[in-house]
């Protein structure tokens, strides 16, 4: 199987990393514009810039080592560079970063049937690789109802994102300049979010349900119970005989609602704590008996 990249730089196929290196900064030198003016040495300088970029990234080299010239339609580099427009030219410069991301232009080469993501008569256009990346993040039930920063790590890469007040779990983030990169350009991350549930609320809507406990004392006479709620405690005044299940609404301490910036309400049901009868009095376990219905 040819490979003229090698043959461009001047090394054998076997050629290490640093001997591609120091073949190259020759060649460079020699072939660079500003000192040999002879006609052709700048398409030639061009030619090797070209073939170094590939030679010397580890993935773009796997993949020439595994298709060869194949992957420029069976021509030699050389013969590829001027039958696109020049070594180094803008549109061979898009053609090979097309074809080293995966890219496709139509029609195939032999052997390889029509699932060749490189193509050879190039007879498409150029098609610009989605750099944008997809993943999930799983955030917090409090910052879900709250908004806040949340760290994420993409690509060994870890920054903090903001999550706006109100998000629900299936809703798409999208944080620029945060997907792949190539050739300056950068895609977008779209995170999908995902909340972690929690035991102490339930979410219907906009609105948030939390059960409280209320010792039977406050629920037959009546009395102010602390609440912890996600953003602060409350005193929830509790009325005489309350009954178990009993539902009291604190005006909008739910979830916000992007759309029409207003935020639900939190529902606060009452859990009445029956005392251990052990624990009480005798006489007063004697009355109880005797006089509650």
């Amino acid at each position: 199987m040819a490979k003229s990249l090698y043959e461009t730089l001047e090394v054998s196929e076997n050629a290490s990393e640093a001997e591609i290196k120091k073949a190259y900064r020759k060649l460079a030198r020699q072939y660079h514009p500003d000192v040999n003016k002879d006609k052709g040495a700048e398409d030639k300088f061009k030619e090797i810039n070209s073939a170094y970029e590939i030679l010397s990234d580890k993935e773009k080299k796997a993949q020439y080592d595994q298709f060869g010239d194949q992957m420029f339609g069976g021509q030699n580099f050389h013969d590829f560079t001027r039958s696109h427009g020049g070594a180094g030219g803008a549109d061979l410069d898009e053609i090979l970063r097309q074809m080293f991301s995966g890219g496709s232009f139509g029609g195939g080469f032999g052997g390889f049937g029509g699932g060749n993501p490189f193509g050879s008569g190039f007879g498409g256009g150029y098609q610009e690789p989605n750099l944008d990346l997809e993943t999930s993040v799983t955030i917090p039930f409090s910052v879900s109802i709250l908004g806040g920063s949340h760290s994420v790590s993409v690509q060994n890469d870890r920054f903090d994102i903001k999550i706006p007040a109100g998000v629900k779990s299936g809703e798409k983030m999208r944080v620029k300049g945060k997907g792949h990169s190539q050739g300056g350009r950068k895609g977008d991350l779209f995170l999908k979010i995902n909340v972690a549930p929690n035991p102490e609320y339930v979410r219907d809507g906009d609105d948030l349900i939390k059960t409280f406990d209320v010792p039977l004392k406050a629920a037959l006479f009546g009395d102010k119970v602390s609440i912890q709620t996600l953003e602060k405690e409350i005193k929830l005044k509790v009325p005489q005989n309350t009954k178990n299940g009993q539902s009291f609404r604190v005006k909008e301490m739910g979830a916000m609602n992007r759309k029409t910036n207003t935020r639900g309400n939190l529902y606060l049901k009452a859990n009445i704590v029956l005392p251990n009868v052990d624990n009480l009095d005798a006489d007063l376990v004697k009355e109880m008996k005797e006089k509650l219905p």
